[in-house]
């Protein structure tokens, strides 16, 4: 299972946790497998067409992946990251 960071804008779906660990071999999977346990998650990630929304950041250990088929290992490390704005 995949360790998976959660940013603080999106720890109201996880009950407050900022870890948790999905099952899944891809990143797709992994936020269809979140989104079982913590439905809604996965919408503010990614949209319809399954394409990373562009104010989230998705990176697998310290690589960046905008691609929700990009494989997973077993002991990876998703962190899901929200952009900040203001002014």
């Amino acid at each position: 299972m995949a360790q998976v960071r959660i940013p603080s804008q999106l720890t109201s779906y996880t009950d407050g946790a900022t870890r948790v660990v999905a099952a899944g071999r891809t990143v797709g999977a992994v936020l269809d497998d979140l989104d079982r346990r913590f439905p809604g998650l996965k919408f503010r990630v990614v949209d319809e067409q399954d394409r990373v929304r562009k104010h989230m950041r998705l990176f697998i250990g310290q690589t960046e992946t905008r691609s929700v088929a990009q494989p997973l290992a077993p002991d990876d490390e998703l962190l899901i990251y929200g952009a900040l704005s203001g002014g």
